[in-house]
């Protein structure tokens, strides 16, 4: 493994760590375990896009959750820029959400 792995592997791991200290207002559960996150794409400049998607397309947070996502990231020293799309392909269902988010709202 070369050292860029080794870096890429050490700012994705904190990508994610940041992304687990982000919650849905409306769940009691990170973004990343609900499976709102579907890929997280960094550049050798350490240029960061997050391709994600809301709980529905009417989500009371539409307009914040995704500023908020982009802001946390960037505030990582490492990152050199970050930038947030929303998709709806596909939809997102409670069959995204990890087994720790599901255990964590009783669905298990």
């Amino acid at each position: 493994m070369s050292e860029q792995d080794t870096e890429d592997n050490t700012l994705g791991d904190k990508i994610v760590r940041v992304l687990k200290t982000i919650y849905d207002p409306e769940i009691p559960v990170d973004i990343y375990e609900l499976g709102l996150i579907y890929d997280v794409f960094v550049n050798e400049d350490s240029d960061v896009k997050i391709l994600m998607t809301l709980t529905t397309p009417n989500c009371p947070v539409a307009e914040t959750l995704p500023m908020e996502v982009e802001e946390k990231i960037k505030s990582l020293d490492e990152v050199h820029s970050a930038e947030v799309e929303i998709t709806f392909d596909p939809p997102w269902t409670q069959d995204l959400m990890s087994e720790e988010a599901k255990l964590e709202l009783g669905m298990l």
